[in-house]
């Protein structure tokens, strides 16, 4: 076999690392190694492309297949890599940073997260077969969603509880059997009027039109107060959270669901969203800004078959004996 001149081989080592999902895939590699199908999850590419980008990356020698069953698995070893691809991939990964300097990095290592969350209930599935199947019986005989809404009587009956930014109503949905009162909110008439078709048969929810800025709800008007996937829509954020603490009661609760930090430009341009989601710091500066108290956020695991960046869910109450002013 005909060698490469030196300076082709460099061309080349470099033209293969000059792709940004061959970098990503690299990244994850050296962490763990993963099936063409786990990749594809993560990066949230389909199949075909990962395997076309894989062998490019086999092709150099950046990584070691190997077969298992009928799948492929592949596992970038730092150790095992040739001393001039080594210093090579240390040089370039350096320079990439860490999740916690990129979006992408971080939704990245999310994803990983949540599928080898999967792979370890496919490993109990193997060598305890009934417990690792449950999960799956369950899902099919009930639903996905039964543990969820069998969860959902714990919110107190008595309680009125505003969806703000309703949509079509999907919490409300979920809220109206299991509290007193649901007051949806929403700045669309389209929206709203869908929201009312939706929920027709509830007799326990009130519609109102009004801006998140300006909410048309009384100070103290509701025991807590709902924002799911509404927030990176407003233009001003902090007003917002200040308008949710002054309608919840003392001692009431402000729930936000939104979008982690994210890098995709695109949701800007194409969905309207004013703000690529949310540094989880900056959330916890905002409510507490807004005058609520005992802030408590959790990362959601990412589903692996969601295409959206990743998401939290961020809780806070309003004091029930304000500071005086």
């Amino acid at each position: 076999m005909k060698r490469l001149p030196r300076s082709n081989l460099i061309t080349a080592r470099l033209a293969t690392l000059s792709d940004p999902i061959r970098l990503r895939l690299l990244r994850l590699l050296e962490r763990e190694e993963l099936s063409v199908g786990e990749l594809s999850k993560v990066v949230q590419l389909p199949q075909s492309t990962v395997s076309r980008h894989l062998r490019l990356i086999a092709d150099g020698g950046w990584v070691s297949p190997r077969s298992e069953g009928t799948s492929t698995i592949y596992r970038l070893l730092l150790d095992d890599l040739p001393m001039d691809l080594r210093a090579l991939w240390v040089t370039v990964r350096d320079q990439l940073g860490s999740a916690e300097q990129s979006p992408e990095l971080a939704e990245d290592a999310r994803r990983l997260a949540g599928v080898l969350t999967d792979r370890r209930t496919d490993t109990r599935g193997f060598f305890g077969r009934f417990a690792g199947e449950w999960d799956q019986i369950r899902d099919e005989l009930f639903g996905r969603r039964m543990t969820f809404q069998a969860l959902l009587p714990l919110v107190p009956h008595e309680w009125t509880i505003a969806d703000l930014g309703c949509g079509t109503g999907n919490a409300a949905e979920l809220l109206a059997p299991v509290v007193s009162r649901v007051i949806a909110v929403d700045q669309n008439e389209a929206m709203l009027d869908a929201a009312r078709k939706r929920l027709s048969g509830h007799a326990n929810i009130d519609f109102r039109r009004g801006d998140l800025e300006s909410l048309p709800l009384a100070s103290a008007e509701v025991d807590a107060a709902v924002c799911v996937l509404v927030l990176h829509h407003v233009p001003q954020p902090e007003a917002a959270c200040r308008e949710m603490a002054r309608v919840v009661r003392p001692g009431g609760v402000v729930l936000i669901v939104d979008m982690v930090e994210h890098d995709r430009e695109w949701f800007r341009r194409s969905m309207g969203h004013r703000w690529q989601g949310f540094g989880l710091p900056e959330v916890i500066r905002v409510l507490t800004g807004a005058g609520l108290e005992r802030p408590r956020l959790l990362t959601l695991p990412s589903d692996t078959e969601a295409k959206g960046p990743g998401l939290f869910a961020c809780t806070a109450r309003r004091p029930l004996n304000p500071p005086a002013p």
